[in-house]
Protein backbone atom coordinates (compact mmCIF):
# COMPACT_ATOMS: atom_id res chain seq x y z
CA UNK A 1 0.00 0.00 0.00
CA UNK A 2 1.59 3.00 -0.69
CA UNK A 3 0.72 6.68 0.40
CA UNK A 4 -0.62 9.73 -2.22
CA UNK A 5 0.62 11.66 0.89
CA UNK A 6 3.95 13.91 0.18
CA UNK A 7 6.66 12.90 2.64
CA UNK A 8 7.26 15.36 5.53
CA UNK A 9 10.15 17.47 5.42
CA UNK A 10 12.01 19.89 8.19
CA UNK A 11 10.92 23.55 7.98
CA UNK A 12 14.41 24.16 6.68
CA UNK A 13 13.70 22.34 3.10
CA UNK A 14 10.07 23.82 3.24
CA UNK A 15 11.27 27.22 3.34
CA UNK A 16 10.95 28.95 -0.20
CA UNK A 17 13.32 31.85 -1.35
CA UNK A 18 10.53 34.66 -1.24
CA UNK A 19 10.07 33.43 2.49
CA UNK A 20 12.07 35.29 4.92
CA UNK A 21 14.38 33.64 6.99
CA UNK A 22 13.32 33.00 10.54
CA UNK A 23 15.35 34.50 13.80
CA UNK A 24 17.09 31.37 15.24
CA UNK A 25 15.97 30.27 19.03
CA UNK A 26 17.67 31.66 21.60
CA UNK A 27 20.87 29.54 22.89
CA UNK A 28 19.71 27.49 25.84
CA UNK A 29 21.25 27.74 29.28
CA UNK A 30 24.80 26.38 29.43
CA UNK A 31 24.34 23.04 31.74
CA UNK A 32 26.16 24.11 35.33
CA UNK A 33 28.94 21.69 35.23
CA UNK A 34 31.71 21.69 38.05
CA UNK A 35 33.83 23.21 35.85
CA UNK A 36 31.41 25.76 34.36
CA UNK A 37 30.34 26.81 38.19
CA UNK A 38 34.41 26.48 39.07
CA UNK A 39 35.34 28.84 35.84
CA UNK A 40 32.26 31.17 36.27
CA UNK A 41 33.40 31.86 39.95
CA UNK A 42 36.84 32.09 39.48
CA UNK A 43 35.67 34.90 36.57
CA UNK A 44 33.71 36.58 39.08
CA UNK A 45 36.52 37.08 41.14
CA UNK A 46 38.39 39.58 39.33
CA UNK A 47 38.13 42.87 37.21
CA UNK A 48 40.70 42.87 34.43
CA UNK A 49 40.45 40.80 31.27
CA UNK A 50 42.70 37.76 32.16
CA UNK A 51 44.36 35.20 29.68
CA UNK A 52 43.04 30.83 30.12
CA UNK A 53 46.25 30.46 31.64
CA UNK A 54 45.69 32.70 34.24
CA UNK A 55 42.41 31.97 34.59
CA UNK A 56 43.43 27.90 34.93
CA UNK A 57 46.25 28.76 37.86
CA UNK A 58 43.69 30.53 39.71
CA UNK A 59 41.79 27.75 39.72
CA UNK A 60 44.95 25.30 40.47
CA UNK A 61 45.26 27.60 43.57
CA UNK A 62 41.97 27.53 44.67
CA UNK A 63 42.53 23.77 44.38
CA UNK A 64 40.21 23.35 41.76
CA UNK A 65 41.05 19.72 39.40
CA UNK A 66 39.98 21.59 36.28
CA UNK A 67 42.21 20.42 33.30
CA UNK A 68 43.64 23.86 30.69
CA UNK A 69 41.59 22.39 27.74
CA UNK A 70 38.39 22.00 30.03
CA UNK A 71 39.17 25.72 31.06
CA UNK A 72 39.60 26.71 27.21
CA UNK A 73 36.32 24.88 25.72
CA UNK A 74 34.54 26.30 29.24
CA UNK A 75 35.80 30.04 27.74
CA UNK A 76 34.76 29.60 24.55
CA UNK A 77 31.25 28.52 25.40
CA UNK A 78 30.47 31.24 27.49
CA UNK A 79 31.52 33.66 25.61
CA UNK A 80 29.73 32.09 23.01
CA UNK A 81 26.21 32.47 25.43
CA UNK A 82 27.67 36.41 25.87
CA UNK A 83 27.71 35.25 29.34
CA UNK A 84 31.76 36.65 29.36
CA UNK A 85 33.39 38.98 27.25
CA UNK A 86 36.41 38.16 25.01
CA UNK A 87 38.80 40.13 23.30
CA UNK A 88 42.03 39.73 21.68
CA UNK A 89 45.20 41.88 23.23
CA UNK A 90 47.78 43.84 21.30
CA UNK A 91 49.77 40.47 20.88
CA UNK A 92 46.75 38.61 19.92
CA UNK A 93 46.08 36.44 22.76
CA UNK A 94 42.22 35.75 23.91
CA UNK A 95 41.57 36.96 27.12
CA UNK A 96 38.61 37.11 29.24
CA UNK A 97 36.19 39.34 31.55
CA UNK A 98 32.68 38.94 33.02
CA UNK A 99 31.23 42.34 31.89
CA UNK A 100 27.95 44.06 32.31
CA UNK A 101 24.95 43.09 29.87
CA UNK A 102 24.88 46.67 28.32
CA UNK A 103 26.99 47.57 25.01
CA UNK A 104 29.89 49.17 25.85
CA UNK A 105 33.37 49.37 24.95
CA UNK A 106 36.91 48.47 27.07
CA UNK A 107 39.70 50.88 28.14
CA UNK A 108 42.36 48.30 28.63
CA UNK A 109 45.79 49.06 30.38
CA UNK A 110 48.41 46.92 28.74
CA UNK A 111 50.89 47.21 31.92
CA UNK A 112 48.74 45.52 34.21
CA UNK A 113 45.63 44.70 32.31
CA UNK A 114 43.28 47.18 34.69
CA UNK A 115 39.86 47.69 32.75
CA UNK A 116 37.46 50.04 32.35
CA UNK A 117 33.95 49.98 31.09
CA UNK A 118 33.22 52.76 28.81
CA UNK A 119 30.00 54.08 26.57
CA UNK A 120 30.75 55.76 23.51
CA UNK A 121 27.69 57.53 21.68
CA UNK A 122 30.00 59.05 19.09
CA UNK A 123 31.03 55.69 18.64
CA UNK A 124 27.73 54.21 18.20
CA UNK A 125 26.87 57.69 16.22
CA UNK A 126 29.53 57.54 13.97
CA UNK A 127 29.03 53.50 13.17
CA UNK A 128 25.81 53.70 12.48
CA UNK A 129 26.33 56.81 9.93
CA UNK A 130 29.31 54.81 7.80
CA UNK A 131 27.18 52.04 7.72
CA UNK A 132 23.26 53.99 6.49
CA UNK A 133 26.19 55.44 3.94
CA UNK A 134 27.06 52.41 2.46
CA UNK A 135 23.91 50.49 2.65
CA UNK A 136 24.71 48.24 5.34
CA UNK A 137 22.15 47.15 8.02
CA UNK A 138 22.03 44.87 11.16
CA UNK A 139 25.77 46.27 12.15
CA UNK A 140 27.16 45.68 15.46
CA UNK A 141 30.84 46.47 16.05
CA UNK A 142 33.69 45.98 18.83
CA UNK A 143 36.14 49.06 19.69
CA UNK A 144 38.81 48.32 22.67
CA UNK A 145 41.22 50.92 23.78
CA UNK A 146 44.24 50.26 25.15
CA UNK A 147 46.63 52.68 27.03
CA UNK A 148 48.40 52.53 30.28
CA UNK A 149 46.57 53.56 33.70
CA UNK A 150 47.88 56.13 35.97
CA UNK A 151 49.30 53.45 38.53
CA UNK A 152 51.39 52.17 35.57
CA UNK A 153 53.01 55.06 34.33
Amino acid sequence: MTSTEPPTTDRADQQTAQEPAQEPAARPALRPTRQRRAVSEAMASFEDFRSAQEIHELLRNRGEAVGLATVYRTLQRLADAGEIDMLRSEDGEAIYRACSTTHHHHLVCRSCGRTVEVEGPAVERWTSAIAAEHGYGEVSHTLEIFGTCPACR
